[in-house]
């Protein structure tokens, strides 16, 4: 797949993301607040949400990914921990986490955190591999989000529930698709080696034609995932689990 195309790919592979956003901003009564993208990495989130006229600020605890988010797609990025991240209380309307729990050895200071810096009716937005769902269910150690040794922590959405909660939080709304994650996720699952981005941070070595059937194939098994991980999210078992929640009264 050539870069032009996998862009545009990335583009609209991100469209739930997006819309999930754009609702818990008008949830917010403040479409014009801040939008904090924690563990922004590239960017690319952020960028096309600045497009629609939102403002938007990035943190990420990796140098390099607030780097390319600068330079690649213009998005202003920190480098810190939410914990200790350089923002005055109550500045922002949105917050989102997109699979970034699962990486925190301390979850609870990060969500209280993102409570603190919140605005009054401001909104949480969390996105974390689904233990509740059918592809754990069928592919076990084989799914990949359990992702050891990467994944510190897994969820089902009554853990999450209760996390939230301990953290002063009230989920409002939730959903269990995400059409960049989803499918991507059955066709990593079945065929990690195939997997593009997986490739590129091992640094495998393939020349151009063996990159291309390599890709060809993955993005195959995307296609052919697609309406099984539709299915499954439809039942509420998708393999990921959006929430928005609100911040106690």
């Amino acid at each position: 797949m050539s870069g032009r195309i996998e862009a545009v790919y990335h583009r609209f592979a991100l469209r739930n993301h997006l819309q999930f956003v754009r609702k818990a901003l008008a949830d917010s009564g403040d479409r014009s607040g801040l939008v904090l993208d924690v563990g922004c990495g590239g960017g690319l989130f952020l960028s096309v949400l600045a497009e629609q006229g939102c403002r938007v600020l990035g943190l990420d605890f990796c140098l390099d990914a607030g780097a390319i988010a600068w330079r690649r797609n213009g998005v202003p990025a920190v480098c810190a921990s939410l914990s200790k991240a350089p923002f005055p209380a109550g500045s922002c309307s949105v917050i989102t986490m997109f699979n970034v729990l699962e990486h925190l050895y301390d979850p609870v200071a990060h969500l209280e955190a993102a409570r603190d810096l919140l605005q009054p009716e401001g909104r949480l937005i969390i996105q974390v591999p689904n233990a509740a769902s059918w592809q754990f269910l069928l592919l076990g150690e084989n799914w990949s989000g359990v992702d050891v040794p990467r994944h510190l922590l897994i969820f089902r959405p009554r853990d999450l529930d209760v996390l939230l909660d301990h953290c002063g939080f009230t989920v409002v709304r939730r959903k269990f698709f995400s059409l960049r994650d989803n499918p991507s996720g059955f066709a990593t699952s079945l065929a990690p080696r195939l997997d593009p981005r997986a490739r590129c941070i091992r640094r495998v070595q393939e020349t151009p034609n063996m990159k291309l059937l390599k890709d060809a194939l993955y993005y195959a098994l995307v296609l052919i995932g697609l309406p099984l991980t539709m299915l499954e999210a439809a039942c509420r078992a998708g393999s990921t689990t959006f929430v928005e929640a609100r911040k106690k009264t």
